[in-house]
């Protein structure tokens, strides 16, 4: 049995389904830049999972909608004259991350800063954390935001309660700081 397969949907385009050992339910993810696609559990087949995203089809629209939108915008503006001065600004997140993690406890192996079009950071199995440069156009709470959600990735790999407990011993209200930086991901270039 393949475990991927591109469908034509008709008003959705290409849709790409796959199936997940960690999928529990048929689920859709849009996101800029990539197709719609679609997590499948083994337990189901293709066939269903086409036929659970025609039943999506109004919301699987309005959301590429404004993804199409976002991307529109963010190539339009990737042109324009407000560059960040890379090397100056990577020195004033390596030295926050250090700062953060010295002052919490925390440890990391490296640390990365790229230019990257759909995530604020990351932290890998080995405790590699990425940094989006464009961090620094964020207020400075919400750019400590990101880097101590990095930072608690080395101790708890998921987003449990565990793991939102131990943030928030940090942050305070980290979901409520999650929904702030949100409204920042569509507009920054």
């Amino acid at each position: 049995m393949a475990d991927r397969k591109t469908v034509e949907i008709h008003g959705l385009g290409s849709v790409s389904l796959e199936h997940s050992r960690r999928a529990k339910h048929i689920n859709i993810r849009i996101s800029p830049f990539r197709s719609v696609r679609v997590a499948v559990p083994y337990a189901s087949s293709f066939k269903e999972a086409e036929e659970f995203v025609c039943s999506k089809k109004a919301w699987v629209k309005k959301h590429l909608e404004k993804i199409e939108q976002y991307e529109r915008k963010y190539n339009e503006n990737i042109n324009k004259a407000d560059y960040i001065d890379k090397a100056k600004e990577k020195t004033v997140l390596i030295n926050r991350i250090k700062y953060l993690a010295g002052k919490y406890g925390f440890s990391y192996n490296r640390v990365f800063i790229r230019n990257q079009k759909t995530r604020w950071g990351s932290c890998s199995s080995k405790n590699n954390i990425s940094l989006n440069i464009k961090l620094v156009r964020l207020p400075d709470d919400l750019i400590d935001y990101v880097i101590l959600h990095e930072l608690t990735h080395t101790l708890r790999r998921n987003h449990s309660k565990a793991f939102w407990k131990e943030f928030d011993k940090l942050v305070g209200n980290g979901r409520q700081m999650s929904s702030r930086l949100k409204s920042y991901g569509m507009e920054l270039y």
